[in-house]
């Protein structure tokens, strides 16, 4: 009894340090972003602010293009996700519903597709911009993120369409609904845990994502956040680190809560994402 109490407080410590080790670097941005410029560089470290400042906060959001930045992220990776989701989702039916030659092989090429680098597939993306109007656009970065995070949603939501049972949908159809009908009444409802966890994932995927922005947009108008924080930095013959803590956190802020509310989706969605069947 007593060796199994002292394995479990043994598990438990291991486990947090694990976590706080995780969470320090979150941590010491958090606090840093609330620091006055003062004590940013002072032997020892403050662990605790002596003297607790949002100037930053304000200085990020009234003389920085900031918003400007978090209102094209925000609108480029919601974006992403609808035509993700909603191209994903048909696409999943059709590879689980419906018989036709090279099925299987279609799927495999969707995954594959997934797994080749993004590097191989920018020079492409450019020139296709370039020749249709597109390039510096928001456009431009949506139909590019749509190409690397629709394969792996594609692949999520088929694992997912085979675990709703083809009775449920034969009984609506025999019982003269449309085939829309069936997969609006019957395949969305029973789908909807996957595509909770697909839009999660393909949300924080687009707002992360760094390499095709760099690329394809160079403006900051149309610049997101990965770009343009990083664009604002490197005009400045001084980092101040402060203000960059509070951008890190104001980044990192819509991804956390989201998170924190979804995250039991986006958990079995990779585990469905790794089951067949």
């Amino acid at each position: 009894m007593q060796h199994s109490r002292l394995q479990s407080l043994m598990l438990n410590l291991v486990t947090w340090t694990l976590v706080l080790l995780i969470a320090f670097p979150l941590l010491w941005m958090i606090i840093t972003s609330v620091k006055p410029q003062s004590e940013l560089f002072r032997i020892p470290p403050t662990w605790i602010p002596e003297t607790v400042t949002f100037e930053h906060y304000w200085r990020l959001l009234t003389e920085t293009p900031f918003l400007t930045y978090f209102r094209n992220s925000m609108v480029l990776a919601t974006s992403t996700t609808i035509f993700v989701v909603a191209l994903g989702t048909l696409g999943a039916y059709s590879l689980v519903r419906f018989k036709y030659r090279g099925r299987e092989t279609l799927a495999m090429l969707v995954l594959f597709t997934y797994l080749l680098p993004s590097v191989v597939l920018i020079i492409p993306l450019y020139l296709m911009m370039v020749g249709i109007g597109l390039s510096n656009t928001l456009v431009s970065l949506i139909l590019a993120h749509t190409t690397f995070a629709l394969p792996y949603a594609l692949w999520l939501l088929r694992s997912f369409m085979e675990g709703v049972p083809e009775d449920l949908e034969s009984a609506a159809l025999v019982d003269g609904a449309t085939r829309m009908g069936a997969f609006r009444d019957i395949i969305l409802p029973q789908l909807l845990p996957g595509i909770i966890s697909t839009a999660l994932f393909t949300f924080i995927l687009s707002w992360n994502e760094y390499l095709y922005a760099l690329v394809l947009v160079n403006s900051d108008s149309v610049a997101p956040l990965t770009t343009g924080v990083m664009s604002m930095l490197i005009s400045a013959f001084n980092i101040e680190w402060s203000l960059l803590m509070a951008a890190s956190v104001m980044m990192s802020l819509p991804l956390i809560v989201v998170f924190a509310f979804l995250q039991s989706y986006l958990t079995s969605g990779f585990g469905a994402g790794g089951v067949k069947g």
